[in-house]
């Protein structure tokens, strides 16, 4: 049995997020898998995933959850560092995989070391984030790493264009898709029509090139809403630009709400647009196509990739081919009936389950 340890770093101060869920998922899931002993060794962790897993699979998981509260960062970090190097001295893995990139005690030589590589969006767009540099350590841990995993063909071609890593020392393990199926928010069907937009506006995200695009079209913006879930409510920025344009909060509208809200937004859609400039994986538009939604994407990084045949794309950095994308799905009923099954067919690809054993065959290969 192949003992493996996940250490503590994202647990610490994420309490959401796609890392933190990445790895629990690949517990729950290599948890059941008789050649793995897993465990997340996380002594004091803020994670509300980590809290479900520790509830449901109470040995996978050493520490306990503790209140999230502010300016206590570095002491939980010293805290778990010291516990976790008594722990792990004691009772020594096979394999150490890393959450983040901060430098980690390693007991012994002998112990192999995973990492893995979501994106390299910070080296890619330097100039969305003013002052980053890339991190000694994230410099440090790839290259202590035995074996990286990237969760894309294109994030690992960057890693290897950016940083030089030999192609043999990565492995490409694609994420898995779990939306929740039920929900009980069927209210939001008020909404309708509507655009979907989901996550984050920031920066890359491009959602100023959205709403550009939304703007020139009147046969879209006099016929559709365009509704924004998660992210955080509008900044001041966003609604000034918006009344530059023309548009009202009555036709852009933010929206949130927890899984199931989420879940019936895309049910309800008429078509779910996704116009990132860069992903290192990109799960909203699987979702969508999970929940016959039909999807408008970026043609950029690893959309493509991931996305397939199954979205009408676009060139997110012109407005006008985004607006195109979202006619051709808008007002062509057979388009999008079209890309709901191609999309239920393409999300089929991307499970837990599978995402698990092929990390599990990645561990395997090192001993």
């Amino acid at each position: 049995m192949i003992k493996i340890v996940y250490d503590y770093q994202v647990f610490c101060w994420q309490q959401y997020g796609g890392i933190s869920r990445y790895i629990c998922e690949l517990v729950n899931h290599l948890a059941e898998d008789k050649n793995f002993d897993v465990k997340i060794l996380a002594m004091a962790y803020v994670n509300q995933y980590l809290k479900a897993l520790h509830k449901n699979k109470a040995n996978t998981v050493v520490g306990y959850q503790i209140p999230k509260i502010p300016k206590t960062g570095n002491l939980i970090r010293s805290f778990n560092s010291n516990l976790s190097k008594i722990y792990l001295t004691a009772n020594r893995p096979h394999i150490i995989h890393q959450t983040f990139y901060y430098p980690q005690r390693i007991v012994s030589r002998k112990v192999k070391v995973v990492a893995t590589v979501h994106d390299m969006l910070h080296e890619k767009f330097p100039h969305f984030f003013p002052g980053y540099r890339t991190s000694t350590e994230k410099i440090e841990a790839i290259k202590r790493a035995d074996r990286i995993i990237c969760v894309s063909e294109n994030t690992k071609k960057d890693l290897m264009e950016i940083l030089d890593v030999n192609s043999e020392k990565i492995s490409v393990v694609y994420h898995g898709v779990a939306v929740p199926f039920k929900t009980k928010h069927d209210n939001i069907h008020q909404l309708e029509p509507y655009i979907l937009y989901v996550g984050a506006r920031e920066g890359y995200k491009n959602f100023q090139g959205l709403l550009q695009a939304y703007a020139t079209s009147d046969q879209i913006k006099n016929n559709f809403n365009l509704v924004c879930f998660g992210g955080g409510s509008f900044s001041s920025d966003e609604l000034r630009r918006m009344a530059a344009l023309g548009l009202t909060e009555e036709q852009v509208l933010y929206f949130s709400g927890d899984d199931t809200a989420l879940t019936a937004l895309y049910r309800y859609a008429s078509v779910f647009v996704y116009p990132s400039l860069y992903e290192g994986f990109g799960i909203p538009p699987l979702e969508a196509m999970a929940l016959a939604c039909p999807v408008a994407c970026s043609n950029k990084s690893s959309l493509p990739e991931v996305v397939g045949n199954a979205a009408e794309f676009f060139d997110p950095e012109e407005a006008e081919s985004i607006t195109e994308a979202l006619e051709k799905i808008l007002f062509s009923e057979q388009r999008a009936l079209d890309l709901v099954t191609l999309g239920k067919e393409r999300v089929k690809l991307f499970t837990w389950e599978k995402c698990a054993k092929q990390t599990g065959l990645v561990y395997s290969s090192l001993l």
